[in-house]
Parts: C-alpha cells; sequence; structure tokens
C-alpha cells in the first residue's frame, strides 16, 4: 500500500468520522449552536394550568394546593385580608378556604404567554362554595390573575390575586 492511498483513507475515516458525531447531535437535537431552545407554551396550556390548580382543591388537601406554589409565591387571597408570602402561610389560607368545598370554574380567560418559562393568566372565575354548618351552596364570582414561571420543569405559581367582583 502506497502513502497516498494510505492518507486517503485516513482522510476518508476522519471525514465519516465526523459526519457520523453530527449526525448523532442532530438526531440528540443538539447542534453546533447548542441544544435547541424549547418552545413557548401555547395558551391553552396556561390556561389549563388552572385545571391542575382546581383538581387540587378537589382533593380537599391543602399541602397538594401549596404544592403548585412556588416558594417564594405571593398570594393574595379571595376571602383573606392577610397576604401570603410563603408556604405555611398559603397552607394557612388553604385549610380554611377548603373547609367550604370550593369548585372552580373559569368564567372568562386572558392568557399572555411572555416567553418558554413565564405566562400570566387572568380574568373572571366563579366558585360553588359549600358551607360546612349548613350545607347551603352559593356561588361567588370573583377577578384573578396567576402569574407562573417554569422552575426545575414545572409550571409553578408564582403570584397569584385573586378579589371578589366589587359591582357583584
Amino acid at each position: 500500500m502506497n502513502s497516498k492511498s494510505s492518507k486517503t483513507r485516513i482522510r476518508a475515516a476522519v471525514v465519516t468520522g465526523a459526519a457520523l458525531v453530527t449526525a448523532a447531535s442532530v438526531t440528540a437535537g443538539v447542534s453546533a449552536a447548542g441544544p435547541r431552545p424549547e418552545a413557548k407554551p401555547s395558551k391553552a396550556q396556561v390556561a389549563s394550568l388552572f385545571d391542575r390548580w382546581n383538581a387540587a382543591l378537589q382533593t380537599g388537601d391543602p399541602e397538594k394546593v401549596a404544592k403548585l406554589y412556588a416558594d417564594d409565591a405571593v398570594l393574595l387571597p379571595t376571602v383573606s385580608n392577610k397576604i401570603r408570602t410563603d408556604h405555611a402561610q398559603i397552607v394557612d389560607y388553604f385549610e380554611h378556604f377548603l373547609a367550604n368545598k370550593p369548585v372552580g370554574k373559569k368564567v372568562r380567560t386572558i392568557v399572555n404567554v411572555l416567553d418558554r418559562n413565564s405566562a400570566i393568566d387572568t380574568g373572571i372565575y366563579q366558585f360553588t362554595l359549600t358551607d360546612p354548618k349548613t350545607g347551603k351552596k352559593r356561588v361567588v364570582e370573583a377577578r384573578y390573575s396567576y402569574e407562573y414561571e417554569k422552575r426545575g420543569g414545572q409550571w409553578l405559581i408564582v403570584n397569584h390575586h385573586s378579589s371578589v367582583m366589587p359591582e357583584g
């Protein structure tokens, strides 16, 4: 074998190896510029985060509801004058609120997707509440805003404001 033919085979092997590495990188979703950025969530995906929260309410477990909030979340709740700024305070609020067996339903929603890791959902919702003593049901309409951030791969509530409609 001559040296020219040997060099040609080495070049061919190097090119083939580089092509295989490139193909594997593209297949794995990695390019020379790095991993592809995650797409923004759709408005429907953000709006559905309310359904997850409402389902947690249905469990009657304040811890399950509070786990949907970031550790540094702020809650301005519907039926309390106290601003809740940590996990224990949020649990405390839901311990009392869940006694009314709330069932939420959105009336109007406006979603603003800010980027792939943050979004805001605002609008009007109503809750059917059941008085724990009498069993009597009543419907309360309220304004709401949820600010969500994706942290550690999970969408969490970082700011939640809810207030009874002033003209209702």
